[in-house]
């Protein structure tokens, strides 16, 4: 606590008294925000379980994490994915995909496809903003990428929309802050 001027008088550390509003609420008050928190957190998981279905791709947003694909995406672009097993994927076509040994999918554009006659179809990818081929990112011993390796292909973008998840993950500090932040406001948020 810090003291005001008057003796006896103290404000607030924080200018937000949490646990004080949480004292205040009655037991259904609480319960009903807890609930509320609950509801929002299950809607946003099934919109994104629904993206996923409608999709076709596991992961159906994406931020673009380098400047590898510049002039076309940018760090901090927010792309939209499709991942419709029945497409053919084609030289020119801006594909992200997942290395075996790596976490983080890979968005590069397709430069080479050889398609087979039992119907196997192998690529691939560089960056636009690259001076070779992928084969160094795949992993040893790999020289081209399979359908099975795509996670989708980009249909649209919206840009540096992203930079709020690069920025959380530079700063984890501040991730935690702000979820801490959003989650006090819908526990304490009264409604009218």
């Amino acid at each position: 606590m810090v003291r005001a001027g008057a003796v006896g008088t103290h404000l607030p550390a924080s200018g937000l008294d949490i646990f004080g509003d949480l004292r205040k609420m009655n037991k259904r008050q609480l319960y009903y925000q807890v609930l509320n928190f609950a509801m929002i957190v299950s809607s946003a998981l099934m919109i994104w379980k629904g993206l996923i279905v409608l999709t076709g791709s596991e992961s159906p947003i994406v931020v673009v994490l380098s400047g590898s694909m510049e002039p076309a995406f940018h760090r901090g672009d927010l792309l939209f994915l499709t991942n419709f097993r029945e497409d053919p994927i084609r030289a020119g076509e801006i594909v992200v995909f997942k290395v075996e040994g790596r976490d983080i999918p890979i968005v590069h554009r397709v430069i080479k496809v050889h398609e087979k006659d039992n119907g196997d179809v192998k690529f691939l990818t560089k960056g636009d903003n690259n001076e070779v081929d992928d084969r160094g990112l795949y992993k040893e011993g790999q020289n081209w990428l399979e359908k099975k390796d795509v996670v989708g292909r980009a249909r649209g973008f919206l840009p540096y929309v992203g930079m709020v998840t690069i920025i959380m993950n530079d700063y984890p500090k501040f991730k935690y802050a702000l979820l801490a932040v959003m989650g006090a406001y819908v526990l304490l948020k009264r409604e009218s």
